[in-house]
């Protein structure tokens, strides 16, 4: 067994724990968390967490309630009077029609008006719940879209990270060389300006990873200033997607927004017949009953009364009122009708730009990883080797760099982009399987 002893003083110690601390990850001394938080994570966050999201369904369940209520007749009124009194002394044996007695009263709508109001109400609790979906698939697109752009901003802070200490090696070699006279010293200054460059383009994309991870909070419930962490490796390779005909008859069936939008025109439709049915008239029926006093001083027992009573709502002003409602109901459909059309013209736009955007992005992908970063790599690595032997200008190297730089960061965009064209190809349809 090896012992080691440390013999420390006391200000060592102090001044060993203050470089541990300073050492230690800024994540872990603001108290964030480092679990990892892959797309399927922040994904089932999202429908857990999300307030939007529970908004529409606790409206959804309210609107659920309604058939119900509307399909039931009013509640009955039960009523108590006193008819035919005389006011003189308020005596009632006194007068022979002077009755005291219950009543109840009821209405009954023209037959048929309660079911339609029903079903207008039982289409609009089935739209809310298709708007539910909708707005999941918001959600997830966003989140989606959010995810991806977090995901590049790290690949794009890796990469200038990597090129700031390529560029110090870089600065360094043409130090030596223009300490044995062999180089010049704008070589340096020209280097360290383009360091300076990247530490520029290392700030904003801080920043932008910072107000972009805001985002993703928000969406997930959580405190905007919670830490992020993603994974620094995901599968790079991309699915096929089917054609356009193939997409547009799935969102036609698949796609809340349009099932909402139909249902819509359902219930529009019901009430334009319940406007119709306005022609005819309400009723109401009551029955009171009326006690009457015998009259003690001469012994006439007096019998009690049955009042029946049938009411109804006679549309005389029909040509201004349920005539004008009837052409409103009627317009009101159609509007329906040309929202749908107008609707399913901007799915289809959707799934059109998306799909292209999807297939650009992944030949873009397979141009940058098969063909233009290597030749770019190829080309620093010949040149760095012919700046060290003086056959090549060391602005040529620096722009070489640079431009490789460019090519990682647009390969990783275009993988990014074609990411969140899928996440909004499955939007637009309503379904996640859209691959061949």
């Amino acid at each position: 067994m090896i012992n080691l002893r440390l013999n420390l003083h006391y200000p060592a110690l102090v001044k060993l724990l203050m470089l541990a601390v300073l050492f230690l990850p800024s994540s872990i001394l603001r108290g964030e968390s480092q679990t990892i938080l892959t797309l399927d994570n922040a994904v089932e966050l999202a429908l857990q967490n999300n307030p939007d999201l529970a908004q529409m369904r606790a409206r959804a369940q309210a609107l659920a309630t309604i058939p119900s209520q509307v399909g039931t007749l009013p509640d009955p009124e039960i009523s108590f009077s006193a008819r035919n009194m005389a006011v003189d002394n308020f005596n009632t044996a006194q007068e022979n029609m002077t009755q005291l007695g219950p009543g109840i009263s009821q209405q009954f709508p023209f037959p048929g008006k309660l079911s339609l109001r029903e079903e207008i109400a039982s289409f609009e609790a089935a739209a809310a719940l298709d708007n539910v979906t909708e707005a999941k698939w918001w959600l997830l697109r966003h989140v989606k879209h959010i995810w991806w752009q977090i995901f590049y901003l790290d690949h794009a802070l890796h990469i200038v990270g990597d090129n700031q200490h390529l560029l110090r090696q870089f600065i360094q070699i043409a130090r030596t060389k223009y300490e044995v006279g062999k180089g010049l010293q704008q070589d340096i200054l020209l280097a360290q300006l383009e360091l300076s460059n990247l530490h520029d383009q290392q700030l904003k994309l801080r920043n932008a990873r910072q107000n972009t991870a805001a985002q993703l909070n928000a969406l997930l419930g959580k405190a905007a200033n919670q830490f992020i962490k993603l994974p620094d490796k995901v599968a790079e390779t991309l699915p096929t997607v089917i054609s356009e005909d193939k997409l547009y008859q799935q969102a036609e069936t698949y796609r809340a927004l349009l099932a909402s939008k139909r249902k819509s025109i359902d219930a529009a439709q019901v009430r334009l017949d319940l406007a119709k049915k306005d022609y005819y008239p309400d009723f109401n029926l009551g029955a009171y009953y009326g006690f009457r006093r015998d009259q003690p001083s001469t012994g006439m027992e007096r019998a009690d009364l049955l009042t029946l009573n049938l009411s109804m709502r006679i549309p005389i002003f029909m040509h201004r009122k349920q005539s004008k409602a009837v052409d409103q109901r009627s317009s009101e459909l159609l509007e329906h009708k040309y929202a749908l059309e107008d609707e399913w013209n901007n799915v289809r736009m959707q799934i059109s730009q998306n799909y292209y955007n999807f297939q650009r992005a992944k030949d873009q992908m397979v141009l940058f990883k098969t063909g233009i970063i290597p030749q770019a790599q190829q080309t620093v690595a010949s040149m760095l080797a012919g700046y060290q032997v003086s056959k090549v200008d060391f602005l040529n190297l620096l722009r070489s760099q640079i431009s490789l730089l460019n090519h990682e960061l647009q390969y990783w965009n275009a993988f990014t982009e074609a990411n969140q064209a899928l996440a909004k190809l499955t939007a637009a349809v309503g379904k996640e399987e859209i691959y061949e």
